[in-house]
């Protein structure tokens, strides 16, 4: 694991960068406004996400139990028609894997579970988001993008997150202070034709609360 404290290649200062999500408690650390968990999808599944119709592929909100992931996300999978076999399979442990992941590194008890499909430009400005925390993972299409900007305008340099490596990202309601000025955004991809599958991930306290 190493911890960025000045722009390298594929990250930029006070971003964790991760090789397994054991690493990913970099996050935690003081001045570290976001850890991505360097990884790739297997080959196999990229392939198939890629080629599915965007009509299957799932989507859905929920608050949930950390338990209950792998349950839920069957059921969405099966709401939306997503084909069944090995790729299904593996998405579905991975999310359930993410999941656990983060609420451990979070000590939460809950989540804030959405699969989002995404075809416009939706969250096209750069941002913090009114979160303590939040991990986003990009299945399919673009990354997450995101840079510096102290003085919450767009950052002069953008840096885009690999497909299928999740990123952690503190959110206003951090605790720490002041601000460390990382803001991120979705890819704008209104008009190009191109379709994202996204999971996001915040923790919460209590299942009908918020943070």
């Amino acid at each position: 694991m190493n911890f960025v404290r000045d722009v390298i290649k594929d990250a930029a200062i006070g971003v964790g960068i991760a090789d397994d999500p054991a690493s990913l408690d970099t996050f935690l650390k003081p001045g570290c406004a976001a850890a991505i968990w360097r990884r790739q999808i297997p080959p196999n599944v990229q392939g198939w996400l890629n080629a599915l119709d965007p009509d299957v592929l799932p989507r859905g909100r929920v608050m949930l139990p950390t338990s209950a992931v792998a349950e839920t996300v069957d059921h969405l999978f099966d709401m939306s028609g997503l084909p069944s076999g090995p790729e299904r399979d593996w998405l579905q442990a991975d999310i359930s894997l993410l999941a656990d992941t983060f609420a451990d590194l979070m000590s939460a008890a809950f989540l804030r579970l959405r699969l989002d499909v995404v075809t416009t430009n939706a969250c096209r400005k750069f941002h913090i988001d009114a979160v303590s925390a939040r991990l986003v993972c990009t299945y399919r299409g673009t990354g997450t993008q995101y840079g510096l900007s102290p003085r919450g305008n767009a950052p002069e340099r953008v840096f885009t997150v690999p497909t299928g490596a999740p990123i952690l990202l503190r959110g206003t309601l951090w605790p720490e202070q002041p601000s460390s000025g990382l803001l991120h955004r979705s890819p704008p991809i209104e008009g190009t034709g191109e379709t994202r599958l996204v999971l996001v991930l915040d923790p919460i306290s209590e299942p009908d609360g918020e943070e």
